[in-house]
């Protein structure tokens, strides 16, 4: 086995270990987040547009760790900076 192959292998199973780690702490997150709503919403009607727009603008925040998470994985799978190293390493 070569060392691009071998670097392509890590890669990939590294990605999919980033976002299979990466999605369940946003998941669990935005579902106590809209839990917490749901609560709030049945406690405090009258309060329904601030909680509801607190919801949104929390959840989006929580929502970025899994799209950092997809954004490492396709680079580490698409636009790998390691591959360019090895095959001067190995050309020349």
């Amino acid at each position: 086995m070569d060392n691009i192959s071998l670097i392509g292998m890590v890669s990939i199973f590294t990605a999919g270990l980033t976002m299979a780690v990466g999605s369940v702490g946003p998941a669990l997150g935005e579902a106590r987040a809209v839990a917490q709503a749901l609560i709030s919403l049945a406690q405090q009607p009258d309060e329904a547009n601030t909680i509801t727009r607190t919801l949104f603008v929390g959840v989006a925040f929580i929502e970025t760790t899994g799209i950092y998470c997809f954004v490492i994985s396709l680079i580490l799978i698409f636009a790998n900076p390691f591959w360019n190293y090895v095959t001067t390493k190995a050309g020349g």
